[in-house]
């Protein structure tokens, strides 16, 4: 019998690594890819445990698993430093305020 590829595999792998990444948009991007990544990951699991057999790709799977999980742990602490920040400065008119003294002290 043929091995064939688990679902979804090679995607898994890439919405993990871009949890990671996505940590930098402010948090954002990084939880929706990493929630995506994990959903998808544990059906896949389900997937190869029914019949381990006849797949590949559960390395895959369980890397882009660890890769989203960690993406999501950095994004979260990103977004919620995100707010944080925005909370203590007042909100975005405090950011804003803060910027234009920053441009007027150093003459921009």
């Amino acid at each position: 019998m043929e091995k064939r590829e688990l679902p979804n595999s090679t995607l898994i792998l890439v919405f993990g690594i871009l949890s990671i990444i996505g940590c930098c948009c402010y948090g954002f991007a990084g939880v929706i890819f990493g929630i995506i990544a994990l959903v998808m990951s544990n059906r896949a699991i389900e997937i190869y445990n029914a019949d381990p057999e006849l797949y590949t790709g559960y390395q895959n799977v369980k890397t882009g698993r660890i890769l989203a999980i960690i993406g999501l742990v950095l994004s979260a602490l990103s977004l919620i430093s995100t707010i944080v920040a925005i909370f203590t400065l007042g909100g975005l008119d405090g950011i804003q305020q803060m910027q234009e003294e920053i441009l007027r002290e150093y003459g921009g």
